[in-house]
């Protein structure tokens, strides 16, 4: 590969996430701050950080592209979005009304909404359609900076649809210049057209579902609902156990609106739980002193009116906390990662610090990603330029100001 070399600056402030812990309460103070500074690219890697002037010379010794940054900017890593479900089709948007207007969720399902409503429409939709769906979204949510993003099956719920659904993310990861992330949540819901009962149904898609998965290289991480309406802990067990016999990562939708899946994920080992308002001190303390990423989603909490995750109380007792839009047609469709993470600071008081790593490296490890989220040599070149004086405005404006700038892999691929 013949090596080329980009430098970008000066930067007015670059964060670069650096050095700073995985689990744990952080204060703003804590972050590096390099002022004027420059990015030194090689092809898609970062090969060093330092102050514009110091890399100048360098960067006119090897030949590489200058490109001089004439207004202030901030930089940050480009944001990483670690629980999504934008593989869809159709819209809930009668359930939204129907909750507003104090309609329970039971008597939603049963005048036709929920999840069974998206499966249904997602079933009949076309894989291609599907995969248009996919880029389209995540073309969004790449303007917004967000360079990685987690896509989750879990409307198909039978083999054929779910690989219906895997096949279309793994054609969109293909036609966008994000990177999406795979996860096959065929555990959501028991279907109601499968004959038979929970246990039954994991056991059928674990033992023809993981197989494929693997030939086809569709994903490497399974996920499953832990909930009183979905799958109890006693049902989960076997097929996470079979899951990770078989190399896959585990991840868990837990203790979203009652307590047990946290701890399935503790025991299981998973790479994260995600969810967790309905934790308690118990779950936070098990949660803290594993190693499991705790995932906050505040799209989900704001779309159904409930409580948001304790964040604060999760990072205070040593947890490592990552922040997700949890983007779905159905709790959650705002899909804005930013000032959803904003707005989770506002009511929890994380310092910028702890959002910003929540979207950062937190995000990444929360996706089992070591090469993304912090801005060091090394690291894939994905990051964000903001057009003002300091960090602090981009959160203050709680997802109104937008990237001026989103590189990813050492390539400028949005610009307003």
């Amino acid at each position: 590969m013949i090596k080329k070399y980009k430098l970008i600056g000066p930067i007015t402030q670059l964060i670069s996430m650096a050095s700073l812990p995985i689990k744990g309460a952080l204060k703003d103070e804590e972050l590096m701050i390099i002022k004027d500074a420059g990015i030194l690219i090689e092809n898609d890697r970062i090969y060093a950080i330092d102050k514009f002037s110091e890399l100048k010379n360098k960067a006119e010794s090897i030949g590489a592209e200058i490109i001089e940054l004439h207004a202030q900017h901030i930089c940050v890593p480009g944001f990483i979005d670690a629980h999504t479900h934008i593989c869809f089709s159709g819209s809930r948007a009668n359930d939204y009304a129907m909750r507003n207007a104090g309609k329970t969720y039971l008597e939603i399902a049963q005048s036709g909404g929920g999840i069974w409503d998206t499966v249904t429409q997602t079933r009949k939709a076309e894989q291609k359609e599907l995969t248009y769906g996919v880029i389209k979204r995540a073309n969004l949510l790449l303007k917004a900076g967000i360079t990685t993003i987690e896509v989750k099956s879990g409307y198909g719920l039978s083999v054929a649809e779910e690989l219906k659904m895997l096949r279309a993310i793994k054609d969109a990861d293909n036609s966008t210049e994000a990177d999406l992330v795979t996860t096959c949540l065929a555990g959501h819901m028991l279907p109601k057209d499968f004959d038979g009962d929970h246990k039954t149904y994991l056991e059928s898609i674990s033992n023809s579902l993981f197989p494929i998965l693997k030939e086809e290289k569709l994903t490497n991480r399974i996920d499953a609902f832990i909930e009183k309406s979905a799958f109890l802990p006693s049902d989960i067990y076997p097929y996470f156990k079979k899951a990770k016999a078989l190399g896959f990562d585990i991840t868990v939708h837990a203790d979203q609106f009652s307590t047990g899946g946290s701890e399935v994920a503790v025991k299981i080992g998973a790479i994260s739980a995600d969810h967790l308002e309905a934790s308690t001190e118990d779950e936070i303390e098990m949660l803290a002193n594993s190693n499991v990423i705790s995932v906050a989603l505040p799209g989900a909490s704001i779309g159904l009116g409930c409580n948001f995750t304790p964040a604060r109380k999760i990072l205070d007792a040593g947890g490592a906390l990552a922040i997700a839009s949890d983007w779905n047609p159905g709790s959650a469709p705002m899909g804005d990662l930013l000032m959803q993470a904003c707005i989770l600071g506002t009511f929890e008081k994380l310092s910028n610090a702890e959002v910003l790593a929540g979207i950062t490296y937190r995000a990444a490890l929360a996706l089992n990603l070591k090469d993304r989220g912090r801005l060091i040599s090394g690291m894939l070149a994905d990051f964000n330029l903001f057009q003002t004086d300091h960090f602090n405005e981009v959160f203050y404006n709680q997802g109104k100001l937008t990237p001026s700038q989103v590189w990813k892999k050492g390539e400028l691929i949005h610009q307003q």
